[in-house]
């Protein structure tokens, strides 16, 4: 991506012609059928954002996380080893959930059914009369999941990935680690439900078209006169995987004077922490297939769109900072800035739930996407790439 000039210029159609201009379909927006080929062409072939290492920080550490879109629940576990696995939430025995708390500290999981018991590398350890099973230990080890650590970011593949998530992502794994979540201890979560689908929900995330209607204050320091939408500079596509380059507005008007002191205090703790410097201040990196992450090192923050259904999804937005709020001027910053990106995103669920219920209608065949919008084209042409793939996979299969 090219660095930004005070004058704006948008990306040229021309440049983005390659994703193509048709009118995208409207039924995977919110048809149950083609949802459920997305679970597994999409959701278990893909690598999944599932954590940070600030919660796993000490040997012995764990997180468990639910998947519903697949149906799973996992153990991420830091083993005595210092090495982060992840792992099914299942005992081998008879399939019981061994674990029902959140996160935690211990050394070991025993199951409550018939306390087999399993070690923090997924080994099984112990169980009640094994010798009267036909089986080894070695063969009943908790089944584990492909797991990898970028930037501090914990990911999870369900299937049998075909390269690792570094060599998939390429230089977007080094923007990873360039940004402040590379160095983070600690985060401010929100969770929010919305009767949407996943990539309608996305979507809305990954455009600027729609800023100066949903969002008149917030969109100031990145629309003016000549970037009307506030486009971004440059867009950058890898694989599956995009970014985007946001534009700031070099004339927006001076901020209210609390929030102006807010992120004054927020810029002068990032600053203290040697987070700004770095080219990906200003970079959003959208990663397949449900996560992006914004480079801003005052307000850090990554969204994650887990579907739920057809027609509902859960987002997690984090902020990701480095160190604790040990002074009442750095936890005023902090509070401010989360409640703003709250504020902000809250802005766009009414407006989400309205779209899902317009194509659920059935009243539109198609949607359409214009070239700015090219994020959102190019997520849609992914998926349907891998749902058309999946679905010739399976008719091999029954010839």
């Amino acid at each position: 991506m090219n660095g930004q000039d005070a004058a704006f210029e948008p990306v040229g159609k021309d440049e983005l012609a390659w994703l193509g201009t048709r009118p995208v379909p409207a039924a995977p927006y919110h048809d149950p059928d083609w949802f459920e080929l997305e679970r597994e062409a999409v959701f278990r072939r893909n690598w999944l954002q599932i954590g940070h290492v600030c919660e796993v920080p000490d040997r012995g550490s764990f997180i468990r996380r639910e998947v519903e879109v697949l149906k799973a629940s996992i153990l991420v576990t830091h083993g005595k080893d210092g090495v982060i696995r992840a792992f099914h939430n299942v005992c081998t025995h008879r399939g019981t959930q061994l674990v029902d708390a959140c996160e935690g500290k211990q050394s070991t999981f025993s199951c409550p059914y018939h306390m087999w018991t399993f070690g923090l590398d997924g080994g099984l350890i112990s169980a009640p009369d094994f010798e009267s099973f036909h089986v080894s230990k070695s063969d009943c080890a908790l089944p584990g999941l492909a797991c990898e650590v970028i930037g501090g970011l914990i990911f999870v593949h369900f299937g049998t990935p075909a390269m690792s998530l570094r060599a998939e992502l390429g230089p977007l794994a080094e923007k990873l680690e360039q940004m402040p979540v590379g160095r983070a201890t600690t985060f401010s979560e929100y969770v929010y439900e919305i009767d949407a689908n996943w990539k309608l929900t996305f979507d809305n995330f990954q455009e600027n078209y729609h800023l100066r209607f949903i969002h008149p204050a917030a969109a100031q320091p990145v629309c003016s006169a000549d970037n009307p939408f506030g486009y971004p500079v440059s867009y950058d596509f890898h694989g599956a995987h995009r970014a985007q380059r946001i534009w700031t507005n070099p004339n927006m008007p001076p901020p209210a004077p609390i929030q102006g002191e807010a992120f004054r205090r927020g810029g002068a703790s990032a600053m203290a922490d040697g987070l700004f410097g770095a080219e990906t201040v200003k970079d959003y990196l959208a990663l397949f297939p449900n996560f992006f992450l914004f480079g801003s090192p005052v307000q850090h923050f990554s969204h994650m769109v887990m579907p739920l259904a057809h027609d509902r999804s859960r987002g997690v937005i984090r902020l990701y900072w480095v160190g604790e709020d040990d002074s009442a001027s750095e936890r005023f910053a902090r509070e401010y800035v989360m409640a703003t990106a709250r504020d902000v995103h809250a802005e766009d669920r009414s407006v989400i739930e309205r779209g899902h219920k317009g194509l659920a209608s059935g009243a539109l065949r198609h949607i359409h996407f214009q070239s700015q919008e090219s994020l959102c084209r190019h997520m849609f042409n992914e998926v349907e790439r891998m749902v058309q793939a999946f679905r010739a996979e399976r008719l091999e299969v029954v010839r």
